[in-house]
């Protein structure tokens, strides 16, 4: 192994022990030396990749944002239309809150309002959403007298409300959830013709990407035991 290869290894574990430490205890209350260890390295390791504690919460949201955005991406290009894509990156990203702890506490920083963390995942993921909700009108997949700006605002607030429920009873962000909420609004944003089409479940798209997002999950927790 290189030292490059080395390196980005440690920051990954460090990334993905900060995620662990921030969701533990809080961003206040978070220690350095309980990130550091959690990684298997030493504080002056920590260091070497991050200015301080406002730095490792950055590299946290950024890298919760990175996977948001790679997350939805290969939905969209596994899914025939856009408004099941929309369904299926719903479901994907209630996955990847339950089982990813970079995730999970990304969207907690990002969404703190004492902090300045960039970017906000829950605006880049309404933007994710506008954008299908927008390709699936040009399409003729969505209802002609359905208002894409309150759909978006509709399909916002309950995930990230799913997403909030969640940190203390995981059963909010169970598929069942997910595929309830879909029940519902599907019937009143897709056109007639496509409802038939559409599987508020999520398609086989979804499921792929939880388990590529599951086997990153796996691959960092093995490195950081590694060390």
């Amino acid at each position: 192994m290189t030292k490059q290869e080395r390196a980005t290894r440690t920051r990954q574990a460090l990334i993905r022990s900060a995620a662990t430490v921030f969701e533990q205890h809080g961003y206040a209350q978070a220690r350095l030396t309980l990130i550091s260890s959690g990684a298997g390295v030493s504080t002056g390791a920590l260091h070497f990749h991050f200015e301080n504690k406002a730095a490792v919460a950055e590299a946290v949201v950024a890298e919760a944002s990175r996977g948001l955005r790679d997350m939805g991406g290969a939905i969209r290009r596994s899914t025939d239309t856009a408004l099941q894509a929309l369904v299926d990156s719903s479901h994907a990203l209630a996955e990847q809150l339950r089982e990813d702890p970079v995730s999970r506490a990304g969207f907690r920083l990002s969404s703190d309002g004492e902090r300045a963390t960039a970017p906000d995942l829950r605006v880049q993921w309404h933007h994710r959403v506008r954008e299908l909700l927008d390709e699936a009108a040009a399409a003729g997949t969505l209802a002609e007298d359905v208002s894409r700006e309150d759909a978006a605002a509709a399909t916002v607030a309950a995930t990230a409300g799913f997403e909030v429920l969640g940190r203390h009873d995981a059963a909010w962000l169970a598929p069942y959830m997910l595929t309830g909420f879909w029940k519902l609004l599907l019937p009143r944003l897709a056109a007639t013709e496509t409802l038939p089409l559409m599987d508020p479940a999520g398609t086989g798209a979804a499921a792929a990407t939880r388990t590529l997002a599951l086997a990153a999950f796996a691959d960092g927790e093995a490195v950081a035991e590694r060390r």
